[in-house]
């Protein structure tokens, strides 16, 4: 699998970390391994398909949410099971992205499309992640949704790696599935795990985690009746695993189907107080940002077009001292943006004190990619003042591909790596703007 992250900055990239088997070893107690607990099931959905109506299901996740994979195979067996309904998907996955994230730009990503369903999966990249953490990042988008629409249902999928399976060897869910079911309990969720099939096969000595497809009738032959998952040992191989996961969904459905009654949503009381439905994303141009910024328009500019269906705006500055500066009354704060080879570094100051010069380039930095700018989280609920500017001053893009050891690339002579710029799209607040 490559390496390199899609976001980078406020959340932890908790698929790098689990694709590496980095993954935090506290203690935790895990849930069993269960396929499919349908708790309080699916009614609105499944009443709307099975009437005919148009159903729009969201998909938010990471890079396996991404593959066309089991997004567009579950899209289509919705379809081919209810033909009179009119099936379309949203499809909000971005990869090396984790729950964290998705509380930000669920509204920008999927409510605003009005689901009828959303498909939640952060399992593998919330690997990394402390259960705390998972628990108000996850619970932050089930009470948005809920909020938002209290008819939508939901339910959490979870995926797996080589690297993670190790707990459901032996009969338990790992980490971040086993805290997303907690919050699946609290509100009724149900929760579908696409793997067993995968750890049964792997348990058994018939599951092959990464290799190359065969090309050869010897190479086809040596696999013999062992089934190839992945080339990386995360990904998928559409054909392979995630028919796998689409045939655990399909299984699962017959168990959802007729638990629960169609209706609002009740919103309990919160898991945890300090649970992120408060995350929000607001506009750059809600904040006014200062100096010389320019609003790319996506209908004339190339970055523009790339990046709009998930910055609401994209601006870039150029010039030094262009600034965002806001105040919020909140618990976190970051800057929604990109890293890329044109890019420079910025000045953050929280509340007055001590600057510290953040990078919007790094090693990987050949492309252009989403990226989050952390402030500041875990703050005092309290107001807070935030100023971003633009340094005049270039990283030292030599010396940090140097250090990552990207020896194609010259920074010092290839015109892509020239100059200092700054693009950015929004502003991500647990708390609201105080004007």
């Amino acid at each position: 699998m490559s390496h390199r992250p899609v976001v980078a900055g406020f959340l932890t990239l908790g698929l790098l970390v689990t694709c590496s088997g980095l993954v935090a070893a506290e203690p935790y107690p895990l849930v069993d391994a269960v396929e499919c607990r349908a708790r309080d099931g699916l009614p609105n959905v499944l009443r709307k398909l099975e009437a005919g109506a148009d159903v729009r299901i969201g998909y938010i996740g990471g890079s396996i949410t991404a593959q066309q994979g089991y997004r567009p195979k579950t899209r289509a067996w919705f379809q081919e099971r209810f033909p009179k309904a009119t099936v379309t998907e949203i499809n909000a996955a971005i990869g090396g992205t984790g729950s964290d994230l998705g509380c930000f730009r669920l509204a920008h990503d999927v409510l605003r499309h009005k689901p009828d369903l959303v498909f939640v999966e952060f399992a593998v990249n919330d690997g990394g992640q402390a259960p705390e953490r998972i628990y108000r990042s996850m619970e932050g988008i089930v009470r948005q949704v809920w909020r938002h629409d209290p008819t939508t249902d939901i339910c959490f999928v979870y995926t797996i790696t080589k690297a993670l399976v190790g707990p459901m060897l032996e009969g338990k869910f790992p980490r971040a599935a086993s805290a997303d079911e907690r919050i699946a309990d609290h509100y009724g969720i149900p929760s579908i795990h696409m793997a067993m099939d995968v750890a049964r096969l792997a348990k058994a000595g018939r599951l092959v985690w990464a290799a190359p497809k065969p090309k050869t009738d010897a190479e086809r032959q040596a696999l013999g009746d062992k089934v190839l998952f992945a080339g990386d040992g995360v990904h998928p191989y559409p054909d392979t695993g995630h028919d796998l996961y689409l045939q655990a969904v399909v299984r699962s459905m017959k168990r959802i189907q007729g638990v629960g009654r169609p209706g609002p949503h009740r919103l309990p009381e919160p898991f945890r107080a300090d649970n992120w439905e408060r995350a929000r994303m607001v506009p750059l141009s809600a904040v006014n940002p200062t100096g010389d910024w320019q609003r790319l328009d996506p209908d004339t500019d190339r970055m523009a077009k790339r990046w709009i269906t998930r910055l609401p705006e994209v601006w870039k500055a150029e010039k030094a001292g262009s600034a965002i500066t806001f105040r919020f009354k909140g618990t976190a704060a970051a800057i929604y943006d990109l890293l890329g080879p044109d890019c420079g570094q910025v000045v953050v100051t929280l509340d007055g004190g001590n600057p510290r010069i953040v990078p919007r380039f790094d090693r990987y930095c050949t492309y252009h990619r989403l990226a989050t700018l952390s402030i500041g989280r875990d703050l005092d609920d309290a107001v807070h003042t935030v100023r971003v500017e633009l340094h005049p001053d270039p990283p030292d893009k030599v010396a940090i591909f140097k250090k990552g050891k990207q020896d194609r690339e010259n920074p010092a002579s290839n015109p892509k790596y020239q100059g200092a710029a700054w693009y950015a799209g929004a502003v991500l607040l647990v708390g609201e703007r105080v004007e």
